[in-house]
């Protein structure tokens, strides 16, 4: 079975030949403005302007948790937005990150790249404002896509050594 890949780069600017899906968690409140969202939105105007309009239109769609929104960005290249976290803070009910929407959204990012015949790209979704543990995300990303015989990168982005596992 192959495993992910990790590297240190951009997740914006992912490697490799063909279709490309980079795959990134959303909240559950139409909010984009901090973390990773940051730098897709330098790169492509379109993720945020289709996830603010999803969320917008929520009443007639599917937006919620676990749910995923594709958007191409060029001709080899879509963003996924999954939606992974309730709301944006860490509060009583503890941290946002929501595990089993990450895995409900993997699965249909699964789909999604297995019609495009597409590689996976990533940073550690989850692990950053959504405060989740890579050790609980890394087996769903394992279960969900390299077990279906998906090509997955994950990217750390700055200086320093690559961490396999977190």
């Amino acid at each position: 079975m192959s495993e992910i890949t990790y590297v240190r780069g951009d997740a914006t600017a992912p490697r490799g030949k063909g279709v490309k899906l980079i795959a990134h968690v959303c909240n559950d409140l139409g909010g984009w403005g901090k973390g990773f969202v940051l730098a897709v939105s330098r790169r492509w105007p379109e993720p945020e302007a289709a996830y603010r309009r999803w969320h917008r239109e929520r009443a007639g769609n599917d937006f919620g948790l676990g749910a995923v929104q594709f958007v191409q960005v060029g001709p080899y290249v879509w963003v996924a937005n999954m939606v992974g976290q309730r709301g944006m803070r860490t509060g009583s009910k503890g941290v946002p990150v929501r595990y089993e929407a990450i895995g409900t959204a993997l699965g249909s990012v699964a789909e999604r790249a297995v019609e495009l015949g597409a590689s996976v790209h990533m940073p550690r979704i989850g692990c950053g404002l959504a405060g989740g543990s890579w050790s609980r995300i890394e087996p769903l990303i394992e279960q969900r896509l390299v077990g279906r015989g998906i090509s997955v990168t994950v990217y750390d982005y700055g200086e320093g050594p690559v961490a396999h596992r977190g």
